[in-house]
């Protein structure tokens, strides 16, 4: 059974930790390394121009940050998911990624069969989390911010529809076979949701939509 390859994106200014993470990516056949970046300023442009469906993202670079980088890729209009790979353990940085769109927090000293595991995780739509700070990101995914009706009603109901299977954790490629469309009608109509919503990610989505269900979906 041929499965398309994921496509992601290094970002990190220490080319030794690009070189070993690509060689751990590697290592899966489904997964695919189309582009690395070592500022932020390259990344921002690769990752409007490759529309890749993971992009690994440094906190802690040289010039602009990772958090800096990481809104401006979603003010850009990049709906890749995209996961910070940092040292920093720290509860307001923690914070200030995820509010600002990130879809993952993992620490760099995560065992490689476990990174690998997250990054697969990601891939299909899932909120991934080093252990050591789950509670912290639970706790500021807890603070969505409350839309009103009129904000629901200005998505079409191809948009709706595509929230809630977002909201089930569902991957854009998931989406798509599941609603008969292309990968790429899935991203435009997530990237015209998220706008109208003001929200930055898709996590963000997932959780504003379940809190408005009372938590079922």
């Amino acid at each position: 059974m041929s499965e398309q390859k994921s496509s992601v994106m290094l970002v990190d200014d220490h080319p030794l930790l690009r070189k070993g993470l690509k060689q751990l990516l590697a290592l899966e056949d489904e997964l695919e390394v189309i582009a690395e970046a070592s500022n932020g300023q390259d990344a921002i442009k690769l990752a409007a121009e490759l529309d890749p469906d993971l992009i690994i993202l440094d906190l802690n670079m040289q010039g602009m940050d990772g958090l800096e980088t990481l809104k401006r890729m979603r003010d850009e209009g990049v709906t890749s998911r995209i996961v910070m790979l940092t040292v920093s353990d720290a509860d307001e940085d923690i914070v200030k990624a995820i509010s600002n769109g990130a879809d993952g927090y993992l620490l760099k000293d995560t065992d490689p069969e476990v990174l690998l595991d997250q990054i697969k995780k990601a891939l299909e739509g899932k909120m991934v989390l080093s252990e050591a700070i789950t509670q912290v990101l639970a706790t500021a995914l807890r603070r969505p911010q409350a839309k009103t009706p009129a904000e629901l009603n200005s998505l079409t109901n191809r948009e709706y529809e595509i929230l809630h299977l977002i909201a089930k954790g569902m991957s854009n490629k998931v989406i798509a076979r599941e609603l008969n469309i292309s990968d790429g009608t899935v991203k435009v109509h997530v990237k015209h949701l998220l706008k109208k919503l003001g929200l930055r990610s898709r996590v963000e989505a997932a959780v504003w939509m379940v809190n408005q269900q009372g938590g079922k979906l």
